[in-house]
């Protein structure tokens, strides 16, 4: 049986081992094509893969758990190994990894506990998520006849907290789980944050993150391992081959020799690992968001990180520089041509039907009723659109309206008339509303736009989606609401017959045939807002305000025959007929919208 230890070096049955990983997340790509990254990854003569793993998609419902499909985890892991990949596997509870909440549970938030501490109640549902995770990874570690060299406890946690009964509890509670393989923490290489976020004192492996300035960073991280004793191999856990790309900003590309040369860096030093070597796609509603100030900035939909392989998971001008490097500072590792999928165009898509979401509402949601609005969390919704709608008197001709406390982008509408959106920065300021009728409807649709993955907002009130304390007409807070939860994880009763009026939310069918599915792009600059639905599959959010003016389509979410792509739209902007594209498209920098 191989064995893995860390000593001097890592050694791999006793023989000096340096890693070269790459980031694949299972669960933003397709099933269909985690072999074809997995290959070329190894390829480029890499040895292992390393992923995160996002409790909130394993248990999107307390007590309610999904290994399947896009989630097997296992299976992921099965195919790497399969092509000669070792693997680093991440299960800590939180991630970051710009997904929603940090791959924290939303349902957590109705719980009276301190998430990511040593509380009691929280440690007892993170027990309860690793009775079903650890299964499926025990049986694949490398001492077993699997390819897991090691895991980690818990991320950057030295960048939010420093309660280190918390990570002893987590390493506990992964070794009563059947976990064997040696332990890592991974942080910023410097002094605070490798003290507060590390356990070197109970023998766990500390790495560093970072993207530039390797020698400094290689040597700091070095410091504070000699500091305490210990004579172990340097290793950057995520070196950042791009970043993170919002919305209104401009895409974040990072010059590939600069790249090139800082990856050279690393490796003279140490064992690495790319972070990311393919990003992938932030499907449905699982992107997360950046904090600044008091302001929440949520990411794209598009994971392409200018990684190696782009979003669709074909070789980037990176990869050919990476595969300079490697053969310059490792001329013995075998490296082999990478493969590239094909993409396909589809012109003149008709449109085949379209809806008003005020009339669909019944086919849509469970209509929840109370007394003062409800959060998401309340309603036990996770992600998506919450529809309140109540009634108002025309106690005069217009009257000054107020949404108070609410995350995160909410549209106002009287009679079922746009009176106003009102983006995160301008909620409470006053809206004059007009009340033509004796009573009116007061329809108020609110999306949660994804949530803070990282820093000092990670436990803000503001990760309650939703309105949070009401809504005030005139002075006073209105009273008795309807809810529509609308997290739009299931279509299939749709009715496009219902009826369609301007200027409202609404969904668009679009329907055509393909004899061979290849992978395309959806080009979506006729729209305004919303996200698209591929066979029933949500694949993600787009928004005319950019960076991407296109949705990646994988070949697998299409099949041969006829397809189905609904689109759900909330600005009233939309297109008679759709375009797919062979390549993504932009908004072009002398376009950057406000």
């Amino acid at each position: 049986m191989t064995r893995f230890k860390i000593e001097h070096d890592f050694l791999l049955d006793g023989q000096p081992f340096k890693i070269l990983s790459g980031a694949i997340h299972y669960f933003r790509i397709h099933p269909s094509d985690w072999e074809h990254s997995l290959y070329n990854l190894k390829a480029l003569g890499f040895n292992t893969v390393e992923t995160i793993v996002p409790w909130n998609i394993h248990e999107p419902h307390e007590g309610q758990f999904d290994f399947s499909g896009g989630h097997d985890l296992a299976a992921f892991l099965r195919t790497a190994q399969r092509l000669g990949l070792y693997a680093i596997v991440r299960p800590s509870p939180y991630i970051c990894g710009e997904w929603e909440f940090g791959g924290t549970p939303a349902w957590l938030l109705n719980k009276p506990m301190r998430i990511r501490s040593n509380d009691p109640a929280y440690l007892r549902q993170v027990n309860a998520y690793y009775d079903q995770l650890m299964p499926q990874l025990a049986p694949l570690q490398l001492d077993q006849g699997g390819n897991i060299l090691m895991f980690q406890i818990e991320n950057e946690y030295g960048s939010y907290s420093e309660d280190k009964a918390y990570l002893r509890a987590l390493k506990q509670m992964m070794t009563s789980h059947g976990l064997t393989q040696p332990f890592f923490t991974s942080d910023g290489p410097w002094q605070a944050a490798l003290r507060a976020g590390s356990l070197i004192d109970d023998d766990v492996l500390a790495t560093g993150n970072f993207g530039s300035h390797a020698a400094d960073n290689m040597i700091a991280l070095q410091t504070f391992l000699r500091q305490h004793g210990k004579d172990w191999p340097l290793m950057c856990m995520e070196f950042w081959t791009g970043w993170v790309n919002r919305w209104h900003e401009p895409i974040v590309r990072r010059d590939t020799a600069e790249f090139a040369s800082e990856v050279s860096g690393v490796l003279q030093r140490g064992s690495l690992n790319l972070y990311m070597f393919h990003g992938g796609t932030n499907f449905g509603f699982m992107n997360g968001a950046s904090a600044r100030g008091q302001r929440d900035l949520p990411q794209i939909t598009s994971y392409d990180y200018d990684a190696p392989l782009n979003e669709q998971g074909n070789p980037t001008a990176k990869y050919t520089a990476l595969q300079q490097v490697v053969k310059s500072v490792l001329p013995n590792v075998k490296q082999l041509p990478p493969r590239v999928k094909p993409a396909m165009a589809v012109t003149a898509i008709p449109l085949a039907g379209k809806v008003s979401l005020f009339n669909v509402l019944p086919q849509l949601a469970q209509r929840q009723s109370s007394q003062y609005p409800q959060t998401m969390e309340a309603l036990g919704q996770n992600t998506g659109y919450l529809l309140y709608v109540t009634d108002l008197p025309n106690d005069s001709a217009t009257q000054r309206l107020r949404l108070i406390d609410v995350s995160d982008r909410a549209q106002v509408f009287i009679n079922q008339q746009l009176i106003e959106t009102q983006e995160p920065a301008a909620i409470g300021n006053d809206i004059t509303i007009p009340l033509p009728r004796p009573t009116n409807q007061l329809a108020i649709l609110v999306e949660n736009m994804g949530r803070v993955q990282y820093g000092h907002k990670f436990l803000a009130a503001s990760q309650h989606k939703g309105i949070r304390t009401g809504v005030m007409a005139d002075l006073h807070f209105v009273l008795n609401w309807q809810h529509y939860p609308l997290p739009l994880e299931n279509l299939d009763q749709l009715d496009f017959s219902q009826g369609w009026s301007p200027h409202q939310p609404a969904f668009y069918q679009y329907r055509f045939n393909c004899a061979a599915p290849q992978d395309t792009f959806a080009a979506l600059s006729g729209f305004g807002k919303g996200c698209m639905f591929v066979n029933g599959v949500n694949l993600g959010r787009f928004w005319l305000v950019g960076p991407t003016l296109s949705l990646y389509i994988a070949h697998g979410f299409l099949k041969a025959g006829e397809n189905e792509i609904i689109i759900f739209e909330t600005e009233g902007q939309y297109q008679p007929t759709l375009t797919l594209r062979k390549t993504p498209l932009y908004l072009p920098e002398s376009e950057k919208r406000p």
